[in-house]
């Protein structure tokens, strides 16, 4: 693969700050994680709130989204069925490992999908038509850190109720 362009590298750098590379801003979304225990992943911090496993899988499943607008592949092959928010908790420990597994899936899929992309279509907007490629990019880059440090806050907030 030939060496990206500029741009395309710093949309790379930021990808790989917020999900699993050392950044200035804390924290990214596989540091997050790294030590989490199972019953960690499935704490609710009130009824109808979500999880961190279901966080987990809420982002891989945007990286997916992601990386379909930018290739053009056509919807259908994320590997769970429905979109944007799936139940999770209710399995055991090998579950949520798979899905953790799945996020870092999604997560090179789509790294590979950025450094393949034709800088020069950086500024098209996507085939929805509302936002640039390079929107989309950065968008997901910061959808990470936030989710990042939602997952921050909730194993405080656990914490402070043991």
């Amino acid at each position: 693969m030939p060496k990206p362009s500029l741009a395309v590298a710093l949309l790379l750098a930021a990808l790989d700050e917020g999900y699993d590379r050392k950044s200035w801003h804390g924290t990214n979304l596989r540091g997050s994680l790294r030590t989490l225990t199972f019953e960690e992943a499935v704490w609710r911090p009130a009824a109808e709130r979500h999880n961190i496993w279901e966080i987990v899988v809420h982002t891989a499943y945007w990286k997916y989204a992601v990386r379909r607008a930018l290739t053009g592949t056509k919807r259908g092959s994320f590997p769970l069925k429905g979109s944007n928010w799936f139940s999770r908790g209710t399995g055991g420990a090998a579950e949520w490992r798979a899905d953790v597994d799945l996020l870092g899936v999604e997560h090179r899929e789509l790294r590979y999908a950025v450094a393949a992309f034709d800088s020069m279509r950086l500024q098209a907007l996507s085939a929805r038509g509302r936002f640039t490629h390079a929107a989309l990019i950065r968008g997901i880059a910061a959808h990470d850190v936030y989710h990042a440090g939602q997952i921050q806050l909730m194993k405080r907030l656990l914490a402070s109720t043991v």
